[in-house]
């Protein structure tokens, strides 16, 4: 009786595993992990990242697809790759019982006489057992003027009729002066410095869409709000004349540095109205250098701010604020003034004169306890005021003249979600920071609103 129930068994057994060896082949269950892929802008000439999607054999036998094609075929602007074999046209796919498959798709897109963006859509057809599914493809192409390690050597100016896609890095050579026009959008690759040795003026205006933006060519996500996607802005020694009106730079390594100081009566780099946000490291980085920055945002950077080797700068109505978050954690102070930098061994000094006036200095989710820090190494000038300011600090800094300081009081900011992504750092009504700024000639905030007369509001934004 046991030999019989033995054999019965591996009868059993033998037959189940001929069943999952075998291919189905009435009616059969498949799933799809997406039922559509989004591509973001992709601009013409230069291919997207890869997407995928995941073909899932949900039965206890094996599956053969028929096929899985691109309806665009060979004309399509989408590839094609199953499990590792290009297509437009894969068949004879088979999947275990149970097991899945990886499609990958990417687009790249011809050049096109259209200055706007366009929607360029395919479908991948999924044959199988005399059932079908469809996946949606859809991706966002735009033309632009491409520069790849491109030299400006004569005046130039750029206009917003195309966006500007910046390969290998770009330099305005000595004696040149680089133009841009409001709504101008650069974006530049992970190998493409914007160098300026020259003269860098970018002319936005106070709307959405009339604003200057310097960001990464990587507009797809998640990668579109990643921070160290591309170099950053160099004003160089001889640079000289600068000038940024309503301008964003945005997730480069580093924001914006500034080298050497002003060859002229004018700081080397005026900086108005303007955002630098999200970048690895420094957001503004200046050595021996000279900055007059008025109504301004620095937010969640590696390190907000960093004034080293002395020179002459002046800040007023700034909001340097960081919130740890999933891609930088705050490890360094919002601001960092000193008048030496150490080279190697040795201890380089220089003079130095800042004035910070009517702004915020804050930030969360940290452990660094004094939020802005003051060093004096050299023997010669330290001129460092803060005047009307909010700040997060243990110790006062150091050799510095303060006061109306707010010290340790939250600025309430009108909505942070770190996990979303969500940081609006206009001032709510209960704000400490509200009318406690002292007069100065500025009459309107970060978003061109008016700032009263009297006593305005503290930080780039004013309560409206």
């Amino acid at each position: 009786m046991k030999k019989v129930q033995v054999f019965i068994m591996i009868v059993a057994l033998m037959a189940l595993s001929c069943k999952k060896d075998s291919f189905i082949t009435g009616n059969a269950n498949l799933s799809t992990s997406a039922d559509t892929l989004h591509f973001d802008t992709v601009f013409t000439t230069i291919g997207s990242v890869t997407h995928y999607f995941r073909i899932f054999n949900d039965n206890d036998q094996k599956l053969r697809l028929r096929s899985v094609s691109l309806a665009g075929g060979m004309n399509s602007y989408f590839k094609l790759n199953v499990d590792g074999t290009p297509g437009p046209v894969v068949s004879n796919v088979e999947i275990e019982a149970n097991d899945s498959a990886y499609v990958f798709v990417s687009v790249k897109i011809d050049p096109s006489a259209a200055d706007l963006p366009f929607v360029i859509k395919d479908s991948i057809h999924l044959q199988f057992n005399n059932q079908e599914k469809w996946i949606q493809l859809e991706a966002w192409g735009q033309n632009a003027h491409f520069l790849r390690s491109k030299v400006i050597d004569h005046d130039e100016t750029w206009f917003n009729d195309k966006p500007y896609v910046i390969l290998g890095g770009l330099q305005v050579d000595t004696n040149a002066t680089l133009n841009i026009a409001k709504g101008t959008r650069i974006y530049l690759h992970a190998d493409a410095p914007f160098i300026v040795d020259g003269t860098l003026q970018a002319n936005g205006e106070k709307y959405d869409s009339t604003r200057v933006i310097f960001r990464s060519d990587r507009l797809d996500d998640p990668y579109r709000d990643y921070p160290g996607a591309w170099p950053g802005i160099y004003f160089r020694g001889e640079s000289k004349n600068n000038y940024l009106q309503y301008t964003v730079v945005k997730n480069a390594y580093q924001g914006i540095i500034a080298v050497g100081p002003s060859t002229n009566s004018l700081p080397k780099l005026r900086l108005y109205e303007s955002i630098i946000d999200n970048c690895y490291d420094a957001g503004i980085q200046a050595i021996q250098s000279s900055i007059s920055a008025e109504n301004c945002l620095i937010s969640n950077c590696g390190k907000n701010m960093i004034l080293a080797l002395g020179g002459q700068y002046s800040f007023n109505h700034i909001t340097s604020v960081a919130y740890s978050n999933g891609y930088i954690q705050h490890k360094d102070p919002i601001l960092q003034v000193t008048d030496f930098i150490k080279d190697g061994n040795t201890i380089v000094t220089g003079d130095l004169n800042a004035s910070f006036s009517n702004s915020i200095f804050w930030a969360d989710n940290s452990v660094v306890e004094d939020e802005v820090i003051t060093a004096k190494q050299g023997s010669g000038a330290f001129a460092v005021s803060f005047q009307n300011c909010l700040w997060k600090l243990k110790n006062s800094p150091a050799n510095a003249v303060t006061a109306n300081i707010i010290a340790n009081q939250a600025p309430v900011f009108d909505s942070i979600d770190n996990q979303k992504r969500i940081y609006n750092f206009r001032l709510r009504e209960e704000s400490p920071a509200i009318n406690r700024g002292k007069a100065t000639p500025l009459t309107i905030d970060l978003d061109g609103k008016p700032r009263p007369v009297g006593m305005p509001d503290l930080g780039c934004y004013e309560k409206q």
